[in-house]
């Protein structure tokens, strides 16, 4: 019997304890070696992009001989005024990675020793990292759609008179949304968070080719896709796969999503459901790939990025 990938060694190729092991030095030197690459680790100023400096050991920074600006190997991305160690980082990074099914900001803040809000706050930043992958993504071939609803959920009264149908569009909450997936069949998948599922037409316009061929269920919000592209249709109510047209991938999506949402997370929809749900595509178009190589690409994206807008100074907002 043939093992499955992630279960071999092959898919372990970073452990936590290696990161605890390797010291504060050699975690510094790592976020070097990530953040200038193309220059072996050596500095690089981020405003006039000079390539010599002074090293200021004492506070690890760097002073650009051409325009004297002082930096350091986080400045400009969204590690930018960070209070953790560079070690704490890593083994924050790794732990994200690690986790199939995402991981809870409670779980990373008993981990790290951190509290709860550096926890919440730096995982968020990772997924804002990673969602940079997937902007302006082009979809072609056989592209699968569908749609999940998350949120607006109306407990039922304690007394079997008092309650109300809830079937009923008039006793809903008005909080519910719903993710559509997009995905290739055996390549990228692009997720958005509308009210319906009709309302990402538009988005399919954008992002998906006019030559490629969609999947789709029976939901009446996909009708009009019939009029731009070659769309296939299956109903599920009487097949799962009917004349080669289903889901399968896309409901795989939201396997992966709704299983973070109830073992991990509990809690996903509102505000922050663009982001889970960008999350889930990502770990669902790496999940083939090891670990270790998993890390180094979140690593990169962090690192890669700018500072982040929604997340720097989110302590001044208004309640």
């Amino acid at each position: 019997m043939t093992q499955h990938f992630l279960l071999s060694a092959a898919a372990r190729t970073l452990s936590l304890k290696a990161v605890f092991t390797m010291g504060e030095d050699k975690a510094y030197q790592a976020f070097c070696d990530m953040r200038w690459a193309d220059t072996d680790g050596e500095a690089v100023c981020p405003r006039c992009g000079c390539v010599e400096s002074y090293k200021i050991t004492t506070r690890r920074k760097f002073k650009c001989v051409g325009c004297y600006h002082q930096y350091s190997v986080t400045s400009g991305t969204i590690f930018a005024g960070r209070k953790m160690s560079f070690t704490d980082l890593l083994a924050a990074i790794t732990i994200f990675a690690n986790g199939a099914k995402g991981v809870a900001a409670l779980h990373l803040s008993r981990d790290l020793n951190c509290q709860y809000k550096t926890a919440f706050i730096l995982t968020h930043k990772l997924r804002e990292a990673m969602a940079i992958e997937q902007q302006g993504r082009q979809l072609d071939g056989i592209v699968e759609i569908n749609g999940g609803y998350f949120g607006g959920y109306v407990k039922p009264e304690n007394r079997k008179e008092d309650r109300k149908d809830r079937r009923l569009k008039s006793n809903h909450s008005g909080k519910r949304q719903c993710v559509v997936i997009m995905r290739e069949r055996g390549g990228r998948s692009l997720p958005f968070v509308v009210r319906n599922e009709g309302d990402a037409v538009p988005m399919v316009r954008d992002h998906v080719a006019n030559l490629a061929t969609i999947h789709a269920d029976e939901g009446s919000g996909w009708d009009a896709l019939h009029a731009g592209w070659d769309t296939r249709r299956v109903n599920h109510s009487v097949a799962f796969k009917d004349d080669g047209a289903c889901t399968n991938q896309a409901e795989s999506f939201f396997s992966r999503l709704r299983r973070m949402e109830i073992g991990t997370h509990h809690h996903i929809a509102g505000r922050y459901l663009n982001q889970y749900a960008g999350e889930a595509a990502w770990r669902e178009d790496h999940r083939h790939v090891d670990n270790g190589r998993q890390a180094a690409m979140i690593f990169g994206a962090a690192l890669g990025s700018g500072v982040s807008r929604n997340w720097k100074g989110y302590w001044q907002r208004a309640a």
